[in-house]
């Protein structure tokens, strides 16, 4: 079997909001082979930078987009290819949309590979330590209290456990941030978990002072309250708070995550697949567990992340929370023919060969950015 082609579609909502959503968009990557086997991938980035990544006509040999790296290779062998693409994109990759287009690759080659082995991706992972896993509704906070506690409110109704809040337009004083983790508390009620996705806005000795203002709504964990960069500071916060600190959305290396955990000091390592792909994902989940670590996801697009969220989460023993974009936005909610079904707050693993979603065609022809 080999690659025949390697497609970035570009999925834009016609009104796209200037906010830190990217539920508003999507890149899908498609991976075609001559036996008739095509695989869906996913990449969480900036959709047109990663699409050149992927497009991009051959330069030299350490200068190559993807699709001329992949085109008549085997696409099962996974762990051969992801280092054909590091080293083909040497000079411009290692970091950032390089790394990100290759996972929305790497997770189309095991939706491929399981669909040949006619197995489910956690099984060809090494097997599943679960068959379904908690969800929390992750969600933008809203423009005031009132609006934000409606959300949160909803979500509760809607059978969810533990529901997420984050970024603009959190963090700018203490008092309106209060009212607003007030106003979930109150919505939600002790039993439901509450959880705070800061949104990078904070220096460490702010997010000090603000984890230990916020004791009294009990977050389950506090998010990203620093800028990615700033690993001492992260060190700093974990350190003096009581509430666990979670961070890594932003890294899509090992060497990243490494950073992250060792001179970070971070207490919950979150991983998106469609930043890492699941060779990497499964790699840094093994070095968190050798910390004594927890992996939680991160997932604020489609079904497609979500697929391939839960197969990594059911494949490691140290999953803990699975994260699940409630916006509504329609490339969250039906991009796909066959959506993750989520009750009381549990979504189960696929069982179907593959990542076990496909897209919607008419979904693609509805929000495909042309060329």
């Amino acid at each position: 079997m080999k690659i025949t082609n390697v497609e970035a579609i570009y999925l834009r909502l016609p009104v796209v909001e200037r906010r830190t959503d990217s539920s508003q968009d999507a890149l899908l990557i498609k991976v075609t082979t001559d036996a008739g086997l095509i695989g869906w991938g996913e990449v969480d980035g900036c959709p047109l930078v990663t699409k050149a990544v992927v497009e991009a006509p051959f330069s030299h040999n350490l200068a190559t987009g993807l699709r001329d790296l992949l085109i008549g290779q085997d696409p099962l062998e996974i762990s051969r290819l992801w280092k054909r693409m590091y080293e083909g994109t040497l000079y411009f990759g290692r970091e950032g949309a390089a790394i990100q287009a290759m996972a929305g690759v790497d997770l189309a080659l095991w939706d491929i590979k399981g669909k040949a082995f006619k197995q489910p991706v956690h099984r060809l992972l090494g097997g599943a330590f679960r068959d379904s896993i908690r969800v929390y509704a992750s969600n933008m906070f809203q423009f005031t209290p009132e609006a934000t506690a409606n959300r949160a409110k909803k979500a509760v109704d809607a059978g969810f456990t533990a529901v997420k809040f984050g970024w603009e337009p959190f963090g700018k004083d203490p008092e309106t941030d209060l009212a607003m983790l007030t106003a979930i508390r109150n919505a939600v009620g002790d039993k439901c978990d509450v959880i705070l996705d800061v949104g990078l806005v904070w220096d460490a000795k702010t997010a000090i002072r603000r984890a230990k203002l916020f004791e009294p709504v009990n977050l389950l964990w506090i998010e990203e309250p620093l800028h990615p960069d700033n690993l001492t500071g992260y060190a700093h916060v974990a350190g003096a708070v009581d509430t666990p600190i979670a961070a890594g959305e932003e890294e899509c290396t090992i060497a990243g995550f490494d950073r992250l955990m060792e001179l970070g000091k971070i207490d919950l390592v979150q991983i998106d697949m469609t930043r890492c792909g699941l060779t990497q994902a499964m790699q840094i989940a093994a070095r968190a567990a050798a910390r004594g670590l927890k992996c939680i996801n991160h997932n604020f697009t489609t079904d497609v992340n979500t697929a391939a969220s839960l197969h990594f989460l059911a494949a490691i023993p140290n999953a803990f929370i699975m994260e699940y974009c409630v916006e509504p936005s329609e490339l969250s909610r039906a991009l796909v023919r066959n959506p993750i079904q989520i009750k009381d707050g549990i979504a189960r693993v696929p069982a179907e060969p593959g990542l076990g979603v496909e897209p919607r065609m008419d979904m693609i022809e509805k929000y495909a950015l042309r060329n």
